[in-house]
């Protein structure tokens, strides 16, 4: 069965201060997108799909898709504000639109069942397994699956963290998920938000968190066409950072169009780099698998 990776790879990295998606973190300088495709490879994925930024293109095929066009079939799509209608945004922003705006520039490459990911983050040789079975499992419509991630493994000691955090029904599937866009650790050792109260709100370290490791079937694709559109229109004339993003499009589409998210169990361990001072975790747990055998000496 053909299934495709997507790794959105089109962010500006502007709180880690450069272009993180093929700065090098493992022992052989392997940008960190390089171990989710061996990863995705040996799952059984057939494709990948990388969104980029088409200034970024001879750049972005040298350190990365060069690399593994001759393992895996290679494409690219390209997210960019000006191919959105005209007058769509203001000619002055530059901030991108979102993970939707994101998967939605995709949509004519992808006809099968695919998992979507971020190029910056880390997540575990056996959850590429789970999703590339679960995958074969979905119904064509309605129906998608994410890789959940438990919140305290995934702040930063280095500043706040945006993670879509979960709840799930009595079945074990998704129930909600609430983008929340300023989490970090406190001194005390507890978790909290701190978008709107500067002592925060106190978040439960045990909940799980989307770290945008989803399933889907192209079903998405005209729903969240429809669901961005909609968005679109509502933007202000002077609007410059306002963002559509996945997990917020997941939640409107369980709760108006009746799609149903298998949460997915896994023992993988997730890491990734919003800051620059996360760099050295990374490296050091990359070199770490290298050194027991999760990985070769040379990944490609």
């Amino acid at each position: 069965m053909d299934k495709t990776l997507v790794i959105m790879a089109a962010g500006m990295g502007s709180r880690y201060g450069g272009n993180k998606q093929i700065d090098g973190m493992g022992p052989n300088n392997e940008v960190l997108m390089l171990y989710s495709i061996y990863d995705a490879i040996n799952a059984g994925f057939t494709k990948v799909v990388f969104i980029i930024k088409r200034a970024f293109e001879a750049r972005f095929r040298e350190s990365v898709g060069d690399i593994v066009k001759d393992k895996i079939k290679v494409e690219y799509a390209f997210q960019e504000l000006s191919d959105l209608p005209e007058g769509t945004v203001p000619a002055e922003r530059v901030k991108p639109l979102g993970t939707v705006h994101a998967i939605l520039s995709a949509k004519d490459l992808v006809h099968e069942p695919f998992a979507v990911l971020n190029a910056d983050d880390y997540y575990g040789t056996s959850a590429f397994k789970t999703m590339s079975e679960h995958l074969e499992k979905l119904r064509p419509e309605q129906n998608g699956c994410m890789v959940g991630y438990y919140l305290k493994n995934t702040v930063s000691e280095n500043g706040h963290v945006t993670r879509g955090v979960c709840t799930t029904d009595d079945e074990g599937c998704l129930a909600s998920v609430t983008e929340t866009y300023k989490i970090q650790p406190f001194p005390d050792g507890t978790i909290r938000d701190t978008e709107k109260d500067p002592n925060g709100v106190i978040l439960d370290p045990e909940c799980l968190v989307s770290m945008n490791f989803f399933g889907f079937t192209p079903w998405l694709f005209e729903k969240g066409q429809e669901r961005f559109d909609k968005f679109l229109k509502s933007l202000s004339p002077t609007e410059m950072k306002a963002e559509y993003v996945l997990p917020v499009l997941v939640d409107q589409l369980m709760h108006e169009d009746g799609l149903k998210v298998d949460m997915l169990s896994t023992d993988a361990v997730w890491f990734g780099v919003t800051y620059q001072e996360d760099k050295p975790y990374v490296q050091a747990e990359l070199k770490k698998m290298h050194e027991n055998g999760t990985y070769p000496e040379k990944l490609f």
